[in-house]
């Protein structure tokens, strides 16, 4: 039986948000919650218990440690008997590498805008095409899930902002374009997908903030959102 909804956060606030030195010295699965983050866990946990009131939550949890002390803070809203969670590294951030100075984390930055964000291979880490793959992959294992019984009536991943973006893609099949002009969400803003019981369809109830147009070889720019899927 499908959930009643899927819902996506982001991450709250990491040290990485507010300082790229870190990654001179800090892998990128290391980086922690800032004190901000750690608020915005805190206040997104309790948006989250009058969103589903007490209704069962499985969450997918990336194995990050920024999404498990997000995480942390969710679920200290809820109690205990009303979830189940697991780890799930297919939802882990788009992998940026080794350690890199931030005149490096700059310029890979640049590099990625000029050449297109989906299509851009990091050195020693990902496109944003392969989190595409690995996160098309773990929609299998989630529809696998929707069949077991007494699944429960919410879905939670709690994931980043480009893995995050690549679920919508793939689940309402947005193309390149559309996704180029998509945002991350902010930290700890909680995306809805809601059943709709007459269609057995999800439909997006969480406008999407809208990054850039993308005007790369002059392709035509396409950034209204497709029906419910």
């Amino acid at each position: 039986m499908k959930p009643q909804r899927i819902i996506l956060i982001r991450h709250g606030e990491s040290e990485g948000n507010v300082n790229q030195a870190v990654y001179v010295e800090k892998p990128d699965y290391t980086l922690e919650l800032t004190a901000t983050g750690r608020v915005q866990a805190e206040q997104a946990g309790e948006a989250l218990g009058q969103l589903v009131g007490a209704e069962s939550v499985f969450f997918y949890v990336s194995p990050l440690w920024r999404t498990r002390m997000t995480f942390e803070g969710l679920v200290a809203h809820l109690p205990p008997a009303q979830y189940r969670w697991r780890e799930e590294p297919r939802l882990r951030e788009q992998d940026w590498g080794h350690l890199r100075t931030e005149a490096e984390c700059a310029a890979t930055s640049a590099a990625r805008d000029a050449f297109g964000t989906f299509y851009y291979r990091i050195p020693d880490g990902e496109s944003a095409a392969d989190v595409y793959d690995r996160v098309s992959d773990f929609l299998g294992t989630l529809y696998r899930d929707f069949d077991k019984p007494d699944y429960p009536q919410n879905v939670v991943l709690v994931t980043h902002g480009l893995s995050l973006r690549m679920f919508l893609m793939r689940w309402f099949h947005f193309t390149v374009e559309e996704f180029e002009a998509l945002a991350n969400p902010k930290n700890c803003e909680i995306v809805v997908l809601a059943l709709d019981p007459t269609t057995g369809k999800y439909a997006l109830t969480t406008p999407l903030r809208q990054h850039r147009v993308w005007h790369q070889q002059q392709r035509p720019v396409l950034i209204a959102l497709p029906p419910a899927s």
